[in-house]
């Protein structure tokens, strides 16, 4: 059974920095896609990067210069400095991993949010 295990959120004040970590376990057998999603209060949950098995990257335009996406074997972290109050979320994590249930065509994977306040 695959599991994503999120931390680093917390309470923040403007221009302050956070790392998110988000491990994979489980019967991985190919890691396709990790990345990082957030929803605030009322909104629709958004992609915030990404990072692709070539090691290409994906970001959203209002996160790109301040937030960083970077893995090592299953895990998949983000470097978030500059935080603005609307920055402030729940932050998830997703994964698109192939395992011995999945087949080769990899399965999806969400991890169990984190919160992020951004807030003087």
């Amino acid at each position: 059974q695959v599991q994503l295990v999120e931390s680093g959120g917390g309470l923040v004040q403007p221009g302050g920095s956070l790392r998110l970590s988000c491990a994979a376990s489980g019967s991985i057998l190919r890691t396709n896609t990790m990345g990082w999603y957030r929803q605030a209060p009322g909104k629709q949950r958004e992609l915030v990067a990404a990072i692709f098995s070539g090691g290409r990257t994906n970001y959203a335009d209002s996160v790109k210069g301040r937030f960083t996406i970077s893995s090592a074997k299953n895990t998949v972290y983000l470097q978030m400095n500059s935080l603005k109050p609307e920055d402030t979320a729940v932050y998830y994590c997703n994964a698109d991993l192939v395992t011995a249930a999945s087949g080769w065509s990899g399965s999806e994977y969400w991890g169990q949010g984190t919160q992020v306040t951004v807030s003087s």
